[in-house]
């Protein structure tokens, strides 16, 4: 996973509401559809829908047309993925060795 993919993805999570969503659908497994996930939120249909469409777009959930419903599921491929790449991510940064050496706050 490269950089930009970390980006978008750590954008998509960064909403309190879509850490939410993406729990419902973890839950739910298969055959969750927006209303579904209206019901579990006290939120507006549409305000549901548009973070569904953050968390599509940025591949961390799936949409399966089924019938006249489309129905989501989180993509676990993407966030296992995700997490090594972040944890990769980080432990590079711990090997660079440039650290900022913070002082504790000295106490009043």
């Amino acid at each position: 996973m490269h950089e930009d993919d970390i980006a978008v993805m750590m954008r998509a999570l960064g909403h309190p509401v879509r850490l939410e969503i993406l729990r419902i659908l973890a839950q739910r497994a298969e055959n969750c559809c927006c209303n579904d996930v209206t019901d579990c939120l006290s939120l507006a249909q549409s305000t549901v829908s548009q973070h569904l469409k953050v968390l599509l777009d940025a591949g961390v959930i799936e949409r399966r047309a089924q019938g006249t419903r489309n129905n989501y599921c989180v993509r676990t491929d993407r966030l296992a993925a995700f997490n090594r790449a972040v944890g990769d991510y980080v432990s590079g940064l711990d090997a660079s060795g440039s650290h900022c050496d913070r002082q504790p706050a000295e106490a009043s």
